[in-house]
């Protein structure tokens, strides 16, 4: 079976461009207060019961998305993953009472979704590919 790629417009993949660049700098900048034990970070995630290491594995796993964002054969993966992270995040805030707080990992999460869906073609691509 051939996995095609189907053509995007370029108005389309500069638009996903552009929400993958903005997706890799807020990943980033979150991921970088995570790894460096910012003192709100640090409460927050004592907070939700996950501690140093869930707020260091989700730091790792926010850095990784932001990175693949710029890898083209992996970007739809990626934000689908983050999607899921993103989930997790609502989830978790709206357990500890955070309220209007779960916003923005909803709107992360429906950024990201947007750009999993862009990009979808190449996430088929990659999983034929590993498939062989």
């Amino acid at each position: 079976m051939t996995v095609t790629t189907p053509t995007t417009s370029r108005a389309a993949n500069i638009g996903l461009w552009t929400l993958q660049v903005l997706l890799a700098a807020a990943y980033a900048f979150s991921a970088y207060a995570k790894l460096t034990a910012d003192p709100r970070n640090v409460e927050g995630f004592e907070a939700m019961g996950l501690g140093n290491t869930g707020m260091y594995i989700i730091g790792a796993l926010e850095l990784a998305g932001a990175i693949a964002m710029f890898i083209p054969k992996l970007t739809g993966l990626a934000a689908a993953c983050l999607v899921a992270l993103m989930i997790g995040g609502v989830v978790a805030t709206l357990a500890i009472g955070g309220g209007s707080l779960a916003l923005i990992p909803a709107v992360f999460g429906v950024v990201a979704a947007v750009v999993a869906w862009g990009r979808r073609h190449s996430t088929r691509a990659l999983v034929h590919a590993v498939r062989g």
